[in-house]
């Protein structure tokens, strides 16, 4: 699959430190196949116009180019209607899209807010920062000792009937993947809003809205589903969509403006105001037709080979700490490490210098973080396009780099 699958890739035939590259950052952001690059290129070359404002017939084709992206995306999620999908600038601005309407016109005094102690910043402080604007109890769900939610802490918060429930698919950390299905049946029993943080977990399989369980919002990054940046998806469901006030207002997303009030257009061009991004929009579509052409189960069967490979590896190394569950079954292709004495910052450097392209810091998570007493790890993310020979790659630099530091720092 792999040597057919990196040749799309021209990235990855470069040279870091004399070495060829082994990116292992997708947690961050994935690679671009040529198509999807091409596919952006195009655009600006042959149908660069506005989009739902002219008449003329370079503004239809971008104007149709655009919207088949939604009739795309529709298909991806398994969603009801292209009504229901939103294009934003990404993950944040989606969630941040859903607090600032939906919470901002739901959320009371009395309410309660939960999240769970794994989610990223752009999952956690928008909840944070509105239970402080509407003087609503802010929940957290704590994890286990292994870092995966704690039954006894879901329980808990369950009992509090909480107004909105905002989780990830999995964890940017850790790779450790929720049940968010067995989640939603339980809260929407207590009337619970549910919003489903997708940005790592859309990257890892199939996620498709029927196996989520009664979920009312999904937000996803096309950047990390190996398209461009600045460009994310909403998807809610339309009976709440179209009770939600505007996020923004501005250009199309208006019929009409009067002296004294106006008139908001329907769905889903009610919550994009300004022009969107085209070239991007069209990227993300090119990105989603090449994973379905590579096969989403195919993706995920591979991923999870590279994943219990690596961790069979990565837990025998001495002085080594990994973070998660060592179970491959409960996670993805992600590995936070730290090693005792060294900082993540150090350990990463370590690695470039063998061609290897890791992150370190607190990922967007300092509740986690915090709470593990760390001030950083280093992490390795796998997509499909990486190889064993990589991971073994990583492996033995990891090996390696225990007794480096000690002689370095002796």
């Amino acid at each position: 699959m792999n040597e057919l699958i990196r040749r799309d890739f021209p990235i990855l035939g470069r040279m870091v430190e004399g070495k060829p590259l082994c990116y292992l950052d997708n947690a961050a952001t994935s690679q671009r196949p040529k198509k999807v690059v091409d596919a952006i290129v195009r655009y600006y070359l042959e149908t660069n116009a506005n989009v739902h404002r002219g008449v003329y017939k370079l503004s239809q084709e971008a104007t149709d180019a655009f919207e088949s992206v939604r009739s795309k995306v529709v298909r991806f999620l398994g969603a009801a209607s292209e009504r229901e999908i939103v294009f934003t600038k990404g993950t944040t601005e989606a969630i941040n899209l859903i607090a600032s309407s939906f919470g901002e016109s739901n959320v009371g005094a009395a309410d309660v807010i939960a999240v769970t102690r794994m989610e990223h910043h752009a999952n956690f402080v928008p909840w944070q920062q509105l239970a402080k604007r509407k003087g609503a109890r802010f929940e957290i769900i704590e994890l286990t000792s292994d870092l995966r939610l704690d039954p006894k802490e879901v329980d808990r918060v369950l009992a509090l009937k909480p107004k909105i429930l905002a989780v990830s698919l999995l964890s940017n950390v850790t790779g450790v993947t929720n049940p968010v299905a067995s989640l939603a049946s339980r809260f929407k029993m207590v009337g619970t809003t549910i919003v489903v943080d997708a940005a790592q977990g859309i990257a890892h399989g199939e996620v498709e809205l029927s196996r989520l369980g009664p979920i009312d919002f999904l937000a996803f990054s096309a950047h990390k589903l190996c398209g461009p940046t600045g460009v994310g998806v909403l998807w809610g469901r339309e009976s709440v969509l179209s009770r939600m006030p505007p996020y923004q207002v501005g250009g199309n997303m208006i019929t009409h403006v009067g002296d004294l009030d106006s008139e908001w257009n329907e769905l889903p061009h009610k919550f994009e105001a300004g022009t969107p991004d085209i070239a991007g929009v069209i990227g993300l579509g090119a990105a989603i037709d090449y994973i379905e052409t590579q096969g989403r189960t195919r993706i995920q069967e591979y991923e999870d080979r590279i994943t219990a490979y690596v961790l069979e590896r990565i837990v025998a190394i001495p002085g080594l700490r990994l973070l998660g569950p060592k179970d491959p079954h409960h996670r993805a292709p992600i590995f936070s490490v730290a090693i005792d004495g060294v900082h993540a910052h150090d350990l990463a450097t370590f690695l470039d210098m063998r061609g290897i392209s890791v992150r370190a810091g607190h990922h967007c998570a300092h509740p986690l973080m915090l709470r593990l007493g760390l001030p950083a790890t280093c992490r390795a993310s796998f997509s499909f396009y990486n190889t064993l020979e990589e991971a073994d790659q990583l492996i033995e630099a990891l090996m390696n780099a225990p007794q480096f530091f000690r002689r370095k720092n002796a």
